[in-house]
């Protein structure tokens, strides 16, 4: 016997069913939901792991390697 379950997405910050067809803010519920999602990553609350990398020095203008500035 195959069962088969509806997409039922939920808002990733309120946790309430989230309409997915027709939706412009989907994956969340409401455009509320995606700014406060939004301000959070804005404001550093959410970061991707990784390590701290250092300035590449090919990327420095100043430096005048090409004899121009």
């Amino acid at each position: 016997m195959l069962v088969t379950m509806a997409f039922s997405p939920r808002c990733p910050i309120c946790r309430e069913p989230a309409v997915w067809e027709g939706n412009p803010d989907r994956p969340f519920c409401s455009e509320r939901c995606r700014l406060i999602d939004l301000g959070a990553w804005a404001s550093e609350r959410y970061r991707v792991p990784g390590g701290a990398s250092e300035p590449d020095a090919s990327d420095d203008d100043s430096s005048g390697e090409n004899g121009t500035r």
